[in-house]
């Protein structure tokens, strides 16, 4: 079943945020991954938005979204981005 990272985040470093994005794109595909949303205008059609930034990547499975998050190069890259943002990321299985 095809799984979801959801990541609602503030960016306090944009500079070096880019940086990071920059760096994770090759890892999220090397892990079978995709971007179906990275950033973009928010408008909250019920209550407040969580956080500025929303990125959404598509796994083929929860094993393969963990397998990216867990891996090695992730890893080497993570602390970039819990330096220049805050906030939360999840996974879910998604499927109709």
């Amino acid at each position: 079943m095809t799984a979801y990272v959801i990541a609602q985040l503030t960016v306090t470093d944009p500079e070096g945020f880019e940086a990071y994005r920059q760096a994770a794109h090759p890892v999220v595909e090397a892990y079978g991954g995709r971007f179906l949303v990275r950033g973009g205008t928010i408008s909250a059609l019920e209550g407040e938005p969580g956080r500025p930034s929303v990125i959404v990547l598509e796994f083929p499975d929860k094993a393969a979204a963990e397998r990216f998050y867990n891996s090695p190069e992730y890893r080497a890259i993570l602390p970039m981005r819990l330096s220049t943002a805050t906030g939360t990321v999840i996974v879910v299985e998604g499927g109709v």
